[in-house]
């Protein structure tokens, strides 16, 4: 019934009961999950999750955050990579995540569009749709997207104007909506949640982060660690896009689902 469009289930933070994770999804309705990669070191745990759990497939691809540790030769190597796995059991369904971030302290602008823009190549080459990070970066991605032959995508974690999203849509893409829609005082989001086509929204969680609203609410704040998000909230972060929208539980549903299979190459 749901899809979780982005959720980093190969995190360490699920090591301890990640079956469990899985199985709460399954449970509340959350039959597909997209697990993006952002490292080359983490392309094989990221596969290892997708085989074990029906329902998981894999994007690989550099994170902006980790291109300081990446090196040149990870861009072959992920070619290599694609190549391969494009003809075992699990073929990958995405390039992602990839993108830029331009909020990060100290930020390498310059080796993050380094990545970025020859990932694109990457994509265009295998036919792949890309996952993208554009926190704070959303021109400048826009820019190389109109540059590049990619019409297939998500806008991960969009937090736009209305212009930048009315772009993303006109180049073929979906914008993706989680936790952050949950917060009465996202209002931003929540308009654009609200009175955007459905056609054009996917849902997310990006667990383990971004939790909404109820969990940070709910966490303790004797507890250092952040709340931890899991796909199975996926059908309740539904709800409140329902609320805005004014729209039925079910209707989200059928629609985001679409909406996905379509990106990443479903039928069904």
């Amino acid at each position: 019934m749901w899809f979780d469009t982005h959720c980093h289930l190969d995190a360490p933070e699920f090591d301890a009961d990640r079956s469990d994770v899985v199985a709460a999804a399954r449970a509340n309705g959350v039959s597909r999950l997209l697990i993006p990669a952002v490292s080359r070191d983490n392309f094989p745990v990221v596969r290892a999750c997708c085989r074990r759990f029906p329902g998981c497939s894999p994007a690989y691809g550099i994170h902006p955050l980790y291109v300081h540790q990446a090196h040149e030769g990870d861009l072959p190597a992920l070619r290599d990579w694609l190549r391969t796995e494009s003809q075992g059991d699990c073929p990958p369904r995405a390039i992602g995540e990839i993108g830029l971030d331009f909020f990060v302290p100290d930020y390498d602008a310059k080796r993050q569009t380094y990545f970025f823009a020859r990932q694109l190549n990457i994509a265009e080459e295998f036919g792949l749709p890309v996952i993208l990070h554009v926190r704070r970066s959303i021109d400048t991605v826009l820019g190389y997207i109109r540059r590049s032959g990619i019409r297939r995508g998500i806008a991960h974690a969009f937090n736009g104007s209305w212009q930048q999203a009315e772009q993303f849509i006109a180049l073929g893409f979906k914008l993706g909506f989680g936790g952050a829609m949950t917060y009465p005082g996202s209002t931003r989001i929540r308009a654009l949640a609200a009175s955007l086509p459905l056609e054009a929204i996917v849902l997310e969680t990006d667990a383990p982060d971004i939790p909404p609203v109820w969990l940070r609410d709910a966490h303790s704040s004797d507890t250092p660690a952040r709340p931890r998000n899991s796909p199975e909230q996926i059908p309740r972060i539904a709800g409140i896009l329902a609320e805005l929208r004014h729209e039925s539980a079910a209707h989200i549903a059928a629609v985001t689902r679409a909406n996905a299979n379509a990106v990443f190459g479903f039928t069904a």
